[in-house]
């Protein structure tokens, strides 16, 4: 256990992280124990205390729809772009358009798309083994689903798993200072709402609240979102394919995480663009992407190869 005056000397470096997640930081601390930095998640928990100040600024139907709007906009941004795209490389865009997909990811509040695609990476390489730090079946739930998010050698980018990506100035700008984008959204919904507030009263809307609902309330929303396929997915549900991980396939989280609930799907054949493999899973992040292909800003959209989509038939008629 570090000494007093060793945690005292680690909080000017804590707060500076806040700011530049990179500071005195390197890719060592990623093979470090899986402890809690207290300090250095404080925004992270302030995140959902401020969640509470809805009690103060009350509501209106504007802010509401607002947050729900953000919740699935957002959602899309994190499975269509920083899974979909950054992670494994599904489709192809340009350089602009990769830049854009990152800064509207960041909204997100999911750090930079560097940190994102590394660490999902080094999921897929070691899907609910020891080394897969939010895997339920070696951790636990709870630590699978939010926990993980808190331990400081979860914080490094592994820049070597994603070389690919890290040639690129802007992305590992971006990456370093993951604070930047979500600080200027939160800012600017704070802004729109005191503008409706003076320009358009009868909606009811305060910069507060819609800081609140817009950016609180719908952040947290979409962050345990997310974690549920970390934490749920591999817990609940159904497995079509023997992936030698839990991975499972479910209607539900399909619905809340736009597509993303076909985890068994995904684990079978990461590298499609779409993971509801049949029509009848509801994929809307895939859809989207169809649109943005029609619209000329992604093409090539890898798809499923009809003898890995079928290849439970196959077992099945063979057993």
């Amino acid at each position: 256990m570090p000494a007093a005056g060793d945690r005292l000397r680690a909080v000017p470096t804590a707060l500076l992280r806040w700011v530049d997640s990179h500071a005195s930081l390197s890719e060592r601390e990623a093979d470090g124990p899986l402890r809690v930095d207290w300090l250095r998640v404080a925004p992270f928990l302030g995140l959902h205390a401020a969640c509470l100040a809805v009690i103060w600024v009350g509501w209106s139907w504007f802010s509401v729809a607002t947050a729900i709007l953000l919740y699935v906009v957002r959602m899309f941004t994190i499975t269509g772009f920083f899974h979909r795209y950054f992670s494994h490389r599904a489709y192809k865009t340009t350089r602009a358009g990769q830049f854009v997909f990152a800064l509207l990811g960041m909204t997100s509040v999911q750090r930079g798309p560097l940190w994102w695609a590394a660490h999902h990476r080094h999921h897929h390489a070691h899907a609910d083994e020891e080394a897969d730090v939010h895997s339920p079946r070696h951790h636990g739930f709870l630590w699978a689903h939010v926990g993980w998010i808190t331990a400081r050698a979860n914080f490094p980018t592994r820049l070597r798993l994603v070389p690919d990506l890290a040639k690129f100035p802007e992305l590992r700008f971006l990456d370093r200072f993951d604070v930047l984008v979500p600080v200027l959204f939160a800012a600017a919904l704070f802004g729109l709402g005191a503008a409706l507030e003076a320009w358009a009263p009868g909606l009811g809307v305060t910069g507060p609240q819609l800081l609140v609902w817009g950016f609180c309330i719908s952040t947290v929303a979409l962050l345990h979102g997310t974690f549920t396929i970390n934490s749920l997915a591999h817990r609940i549900g159904r497995r079509r394919y023997p992936t030698r991980d839990d991975s499972r396939n479910s209607w539900l989280l399909a619905l809340l995480t736009l597509g993303e609930g076909w985890h068994n799907n995904h684990h079978r054949y990461p590298a499609a663009a779409r993971q509801g493999f049949y029509w009848w899973e509801f994929d809307p992040t895939f859809y989207g992407l169809l649109v943005l292909k029609w619209l000329g800003v992604i093409w090539d959209l890898k798809p499923v190869p009809p003898r890995v989509r079928d290849s439970w038939r196959t077992a099945k008629a063979a057993a």
